[in-house]
């Protein structure tokens, strides 16, 4: 198409982030053959040299994770194939352990209880479901309109019985930043376990998880620039835990399976770059976030979905969410491909999904702007050139 820039403009981070050069470069050895065509990356588990090699990659690499997660111990972490399983894991590893826990105290005739945020991922909620099918009370706290978790509703729905609380740290579709160091305390307070999915939040903000005092993290390596197909589950010593995928014992028996030490050493240095620029990095797209609300906000025909002051800390530093007046996100997401740009509408983390969001929905926005969403996500890559040619392409959108 004439109009069409040269090369796409990636503006979709929120879903995956393009591999880092520091990834690639951790991780190629162990893709290479090495001498006598014995694999860098060989098996952890094994015995002879190069699985002794592997298995200290890997738990170098565990090492540096933990340091830069702000886990108190490397052991802490628990190396997955991704968020969707570490989300998976934990949901269902801590219940489960806490179920048991009861039935020992002479308390298994009560059911359970567990809450979380109606604007979660799938990757907490269909858990959450499935939960329910099983007999385990579940609640679905709403947010407000700007897509925030209240202290107050926690507490408000807080009980004897609740075992567990899940809410994610940053939301994928708005931005909203959780107050989850407080959602915790109110969590413990009342006896229960604190889960956070914490993968939009990494890279993008001040992350320590001793200073949150949650007993669970998720985290994905692919939102950072590290691989796809490998994230890390953090679970506190001596959380209750009970495994999620039974086998060969690895990962200290919390998961089994043969490790990804390519991947897992590419996420440890995806996660070390990312938390070595986030203040400067955030700062910079923080400033290109402003700079493209203004610039979607004086064309007309685009609403924020969330209040976002200029340099406001509220909302991550990356994501850029609007309404349009009268174009639904498919239209939108096709128009903006043509032009060369790659940005996301409707439920963005859904795979070929252009359904209203449950996130919109949940936050109270109904009728016909729930169809006409648009998620701008930016990030290493993105240059204010970028935005403003984005600006100019959406102008072209709306007058298509």
């Amino acid at each position: 198409m004439d109009n069409a820039t040269e090369f796409p403009v990636y503006l979709d981070y929120a879903a995956t982030a393009p591999l880092g050069e520091e990834a690639a470069r951790a991780m190629e050895p162990f893709w290479m053959p090495g001498p006598a065509n014995l694999p860098a990356g060989a098996n952890a588990n094994a015995l002879y040299g190069a699985g002794r090699a592997a298995f200290d990659a890997m738990e170098g690499a565990r090492r540096r994770l933990a340091r830069a997660l702000g886990a108190r111990r490397p052991d802490e972490i628990v190396f997955t194939s991704g968020a969707t399983e570490a989300d998976d894991a934990a949901i269902a590893g801590l219940v489960a352990a806490a179920r048991d826990q009861r039935r020992l105290a002479g308390q298994g005739g009560r059911p359970v209880h567990v809450i979380t945020s109606a604007i979660e991922h799938d990757a907490v909620l269909a858990p959450c479901r499935r939960l329910e099918s099983e007999g385990v009370r579940v609640t679905y706290l709403r947010p407000n309109r700007q897509g925030f978790i209240e202290a107050r509703v926690l507490e408000e729905a807080l009980t004897p019985d609740t075992v567990l609380v899940s809410v994610q740290a940053a939301n994928s579709e708005v931005g909203s930043i959780q107050p989850i160091a407080e959602l915790a305390a109110l969590a413990h307070g009342a006896g229960a376990l604190f889960h956070t999915d914490a993968v939009q939040a990494l890279g993008k903000m001040p992350l320590d998880l001793e200073a949150l005092a949650v007993d669970a993290a998720s985290f994905s390596a692919h939102k950072i620039g590290g691989p796809k197909g490998v994230g890390a589950l953090y679970l506190k010593a001596r959380t209750p835990f009970a495994p999620f995928l039974l086998g060969g014992g690895q990962e200290g028996g919390r998961r089994s399976g043969t490790q990804n030490v390519a991947g897992i050493v590419g996420f440890a240095a995806a996660c070390e770059a990312a938390a070595a620029r986030e203040e400067d990095e955030s700062a910079r797209l923080r400033a290109l976030r402003d700079r493209l609300y203004g610039a979607l906000g004086a064309l007309g025909g685009f609403q924020a979905t969330v209040e976002v002051d200029p340099g406001s800390r509220d909302f991550l530093p990356n994501i850029v969410h609007v309404l349009a007046d009268e174009w639904e996100s498919e239209t939108m997401v096709l128009r903006f491909d043509q032009l060369g740009f790659c940005v996301a509408g409707g439920s963005a983390c859904s795979s070929h999904s252009l359904e209203p969001s449950h996130v919109l929905k949940a936050m109270g926005i109904g009728g016909d702007e729930v169809y006409n969403a648009l998620r701008i996500s930016m990030g290493r890559y993105t240059t204010e050139a970028d935005i403003d040619a984005f600006a100019k392409a959406a102008q072209k959108v709306l007058n298509w």
